[in-house]
């Protein structure tokens, strides 16, 4: 009696080809307009709040990293500013530095809400990335338990059917809803692949590479902006003067000094941002100060200033001094 052929394991041989597969790691970007979801998806993918979430465009305006790590890649998270039509020379800047990271990342995700039909804003963001040829290009419909699976589907339409009139291919098309957790882990499935061999480029417990005093400063902004967006939207801006340890602290009770700078473009602007008897920036102070201590695990004392920086957002001058 001839022997029994063994059965392949489907699971072994699985397990067997993500072995010998190779390791990805690389960049990826999310575009969209404003309020498209793009940092609220990448605070689902890392699993922690790292990028400054607003309903404001240009409210991410520094290159904050969300690293992705997986066993078989790693996906660095570029959050590039928002692209606008420029009113001012900070607009240029801001412009100049969204083109120049969408050439250099792997893959660029288009965020679109489900349940906001495809409007001028979408279609100028997605001609701009027709241009750019080699990158793949994943069309992500945000928001995706917001509406019914007949109107999702009309969006997933919509969205291709843009691409084909710009004359290129989607890699994907995938709805994603961050708030329920819902498809995250297959976009990051879809994106890995795309991504160029290498070994992992950060450390594993890296969840972020921006300066922590960058951090501590977009924390300061996003907390000052809290209630006055309407009056004040882009101007202030927020330098963190020093990151101290207090000295003479027992080992177990550290304490970290941190002084900052609240700039704004006209005296005018003081009163709000100070607020009767001092009340708002104790407030801001307050709300920071917990999400400082949250994001680097030690007790803070914050001391704020108010300062006035005439039009800063004219000013080279100011713009560099200012970080920008």
């Amino acid at each position: 009696m001839g022997a029994m052929s063994a059965r392949p394991n489907p699971e072994a041989a699985a397990q067997q080809a993500e072995n010998t597969a190779p390791h990805r790691a690389g960049f990826a970007c999310f575009v969209g307009r404003p309020n498209a979801g793009k940092s609220t998806l990448t605070n689902a993918l890392v699993g922690q709040k790292v990028a400054i979430t607003s309903n404001r465009p240009q409210t991410t305006r520094h290159t904050v990293r969300g690293i992705v790590h997986r066993p078989d890649a790693q996906l660095i998270l570029v959050d590039t500013p928002g692209l606008h039509k420029p009113r001012t020379l900070l607009g240029e800047r801001l412009n100049d530095v969204v083109r120049t990271t969408w050439a250099e990342v792997d893959v660029i995700g288009f965020c679109l809400p489900a349940d906001q039909k495809l409007g001028p804003g979408d279609k100028y963001i997605v001609k701009e990335l027709a241009g750019i040829k080699k990158t793949p290009k994943i069309a992500i419909i945000t928001k995706s338990d917001l509406v019914e699976s007949k109107q999702l589907a009309e969006q997933l339409l919509a969205v291709s059917r843009l691409g084909e009139e710009l004359g290129f291919e989607w890699a994907e098309i995938i709805p994603v809803s961050a708030v329920k957790d819902d498809q995250v882990g297959l976009l990051a499935d879809l994106i890995a692949p795309l991504l160029p061999e290498s070994p992992p480029l950060y450390p594993e417990g890296d969840l972020t590479d921006e300066p922590e005093m960058v951090m501590v400063a977009e924390l300061i902004r996003e907390a000052a902006l809290e209630g006055v967006r309407d009056e004040l939207p882009h101007s202030i801006a927020v330098v963190v003067e020093e990151m101290l340890p207090r000295e003479d602290r027992p080992a177990d009770k550290p304490l970290l000094d941190i002084h900052a700078n609240v700039y704004i473009e006209r005296p005018s602007q003081k009163g709000i941002i100070i607020g009767p008897k001092g009340r708002r920036l104790k407030d801001v102070g307050t709300k920071s100060r917990k999400h400082i201590e949250a994001l680097l695990g030690t007790p803070v004392f914050l001391d704020l200033h108010v300062k006035v920086a005439k039009d800063w957002q004219r000013d080279p001058k100011q713009l560099r001094k200012l970080g920008f």
